[in-house]
């Protein structure tokens, strides 16, 4: 799954728009190289997202089977590191 999908998918941003400008202005990595919104996730992946303040890191731990899942299942795709 492309990484702007997953990041909206298991509701980490609300929009993949928004996930979409974050990557283009290099605010995600993945193992700390920015990378492109096509870039595939896979399981044990580390997304890190730079805020204005502090980076917070996101563990891969599933990949999402449909297009959007509920906000209480979501600690079932990915955990905070």
């Amino acid at each position: 799954m492309r990484v702007d999908k997953f990041l909206n998918a298991v509701n980490i941003v609300k929009r993949r728009a928004i996930a979409q400008d974050m990557i283009e202005n290099g605010v995600v990595k993945i193992a700390g190289i920015s990378v492109k919104a096509s870039r595939d996730v896979k399981v044990g992946d580390v997304i890190e997202i730079a805020f204005l303040e502090k980076s917070k890191f996101y563990q891969v731990l599933q990949i999402p089977e449909q297009k959007t899942i509920k906000k209480n299942e979501s600690h079932l795709y990915y955990k905070e590191v």
